[in-house]
């Protein structure tokens, strides 16, 4: 695996970043990420303002590696996320859900490098014109929210690559190394990474979670929520109220109400199969055990070398 601008951008070895998850992406996670070689990712959304400066003093003692956090600005508490980030020198975000003009030109002026996700090649060229340093184009195969626009990864990253000169990281639906090859060659330059790290020993998921999604077979996550924004989930109790309220025609505030408090904090850390939000991607039907980071890494850079060179060869 070969050096290019995603890893000369963040200083990292090999062009894989994990997705900052929430109630996943904790300190743990994200450090062995990094001490692995890739950019391990700090899920701000499911920290409060104070937990997240915690993660952050406690990765700045975890990994002398870069590493970075992930803020999604639909977070009510957004600002105040970004004013920790700030505050305790965090040198990379990768923004999400919302525009990237909000916060780029501040963190900019703070010395952070900003990605952003975006989930069409429309918001890949805003994203350039925003001036972040790098675009991440997600497909629709990934795990949580996504863009309404149901657009497959490998659809989305060769539109993307046409739409901005920016260096580009592909996500959604990225479980081995054949599929970082594959994602290269339609003009990534990175991958992010979510399912394969989630289910990984260091994720602060719960082993019930956990153990349900390497269960799971093809076609049992679905897009559902898209009244309010698209989000994929695991088929359960929890799955087919919200899909029969859809059904029934209920509003984006009913199903607010319907969803209630704490969803997914019930489904991923607590451990709710059943009654839980349970947001994983479609490539956690290929993940069969739960291994250290340190193994998924080293697998994910032998297959891609190995794939490549087959490639060479062919």
């Amino acid at each position: 695996m070969k050096k290019n601008r995603i890893t000369e951008l963040f200083g990292i070895e090999y062009p894989i970043i994990s997705g900052g998850m929430v109630w996943i992406s904790s300190w743990r996670l994200a450090a062995a990420v990094s001490n692995a070689g890739g950019l391990g990712l700090l899920g701000a959304g499911s920290l409060p303002p104070e937990l997240l400066r915690e993660h952050i003093r406690k990765m700045k003692a975890a990994t002398e590696k870069p590493w970075g956090v992930n803020l999604p600005m639909m977070n009510p508490k957004a600002d105040e996320l970004a004013d920790v980030i700030i505050e305790e020198g965090v040198r990379i975000v990768f923004t999400s859900a919302g525009s990237p003009k909000k916060y780029t030109p501040r963190f900019h002026e703070a010395g952070i490098k900003v990605a952003h996700v975006v989930a069409s090649s429309k918001f890949a060229r805003k994203c350039e014109e925003a001036g972040v340093d790098a675009v991440v184009a997600e497909g629709f195969e990934a795990g949580g929210h996504n863009g309404k626009e149901e657009t497959s990864t490998m659809v989305l990253i060769p539109e993307a690559r046409r739409a901005t000169s920016l260096p580009l990281i592909a996500a959604g639906g990225i479980g081995s190394g054949q599929a970082i090859a594959a994602a290269m060659a339609l003009g990534a330059e990175g991958v992010q990474i979510g399912t394969l790290f989630a289910l990984s020993q260091e994720s602060s998921a719960s082993d019930a979670f956990k153990q349900r999604c390497i269960e799971l077979q093809e076609g049992d996550t679905m897009l559902a929520l898209k009244r309010l924004s698209p989000t994929r989930l695991i088929k359960n109790a929890f799955y087919d109220r919200m899909t029969a309220a859809e059904e029934q025609g209920a509003t984006a505030d009913e199903l607010r109400e319907l969803i209630g408090f704490g969803a997914t904090r019930r489904g991923i850390f607590e451990g709710d199969i059943d009654n839980g939000e349970l947001e994983i991607g479609q490539v956690a039907a290929s993940v069969r055990e739960i291994r250290p980071v340190a193994d998924i890494m080293a697998q994910l850079v032998s297959d891609f070398d190995a794939t490549r060179q087959r490639l060479l060869d062919s």
